[in-house]
């Protein structure tokens, strides 16, 4: 996903640098996503850099469309308890602190279990052609289906 520029407000004291972002959350569009899902960007680092982060929040039973990073990306699981997927490969669950890194141009998929909640930073590189991601089609029922079970 595209991370916004966050516009800034910011203090220096004492060789530290707090920012604070004035982006407002909002709603994950219908074409990356399944379900309720929720952005707040939390980093967009200016030129020459090409690291963005967002805060992603999945409603229980939200998910991604299967989608890939021209190069890596790192998930970082924050709360509640979420899925991992390859095309065509059984699901990971995973719980808060545990990270993911997605291969390069390998198609993936990212949920809530059915039941749970889950938030988690992703953490993307643009390549230069400033793209973080390619999306490409809808997550089936039946491949959320595959998931294991989350209690």
């Amino acid at each position: 996903m595209p991370a916004p520029v966050p516009t800034v407000n910011s203090s220096k004291d004492n060789n530290e640098q707090v920012t604070r972002s004035s982006i407002d959350t909002v709603k994950g569009p219908a074409d990356w996503f399944t379900g309720d899902v929720y952005i707040d960007a939390v980093a967009g680092a200016p030129a020459p850099s090409r690291l963005s982060a967002n805060l992603v929040h999945f409603m229980p039973g939200a998910r991604t469309h299967w989608h890939r990073h021209p190069l890596s990306q790192t998930l970082f699981v924050t709360e509640g308890v979420g899925l991992c997927q390859r095309r065509a490969a059984r699901s990971m669950s995973s719980a808060p602190a545990t990270a993911f890194c997605s291969r390069p141009t390998k198609s993936t998929g990212t949920a809530s279990a059915p039941n749970r909640l889950m938030v988690h930073v992703a953490i993307n590189e643009a390549d230069a052609e400033h793209a973080v991601v390619h999306w490409l089609t809808r997550v089936t029922d039946e491949d959320y289906a595959v998931a294991p079970a989350v209690s």
